[in-house]
């Protein structure tokens, strides 16, 4: 289950192209912090639920995805060109044809991964429609998920979506 675990937090940050951007080559290509993801159980499939520290470089296109420990042992590592799409973990290299595979591999489902870069960044993504939270809490709502940006100052980001099975990713980004 610990290996699983892994392979869904880093199929979930991952990201997977579907609107092409040009890297960037600054600091907006780096975000670390701490990761929560949860995804309830279903009449099919147990609850899955992990936590580790992220440092993630890149974009959706081309980058790296580092899950550690607490002490800084790197647990697995995702990596994704055009093309190439590898998950390290202690058991070797899995490679996927694309990263959308990776995360209906480990998910059972696709997930709006590429959306989570922009996301973790506290704005809607541009390549799909957005609307302002329905709510008094700052954040939006865009591909079936609610991004709250209530804490984002602080460094925290909560996406939630209900669709079962409902899922919750929370990150605190290390802010330099």
């Amino acid at each position: 289950m610990k290996g699983f675990a892994l392979l869904l937090a880093a199929a979930l940050l991952a990201g997977c192209a579907t609107t092409p951007r040009p890297p960037a080559g600054g600091a907006d290509d780096a975000l670390a912090g701490r990761l929560t993801v949860k995804v309830d159980a279903t009449s099919t499939s147990e609850a899955r639920n992990v936590t580790a520290a992220f440092d993630l470089q890149g974009n959706p296109q081309q980058g790296r995805l580092d899950l550690s420990t607490p002490l800084g042992t790197v647990l697995a590592q995702a990596r994704w060109a055009p093309g190439k799409v590898a998950l390290v973990t202690s058991q070797g290299e899995t490679k996927f044809a694309n990263l959308d595979e990776l995360t209906r591999e480990v998910l059972g489902e696709s997930l709006p991964v590429a959306a989570l870069f922009d996301w973790l960044r506290g704005r809607p993504w541009p390549g799909a429609p957005s609307t302002p939270s329905a709510t008094a809490e700052p954040g939006f709502a865009q591909l079936g998920w609610t991004v709250s940006l209530a804490r984002f100052d602080e460094g925290w980001i909560a996406a939630t979506r209900r669709q079962a099975p409902a899922v919750t990713v929370r990150a605190r980004l290390d802010r330099p």
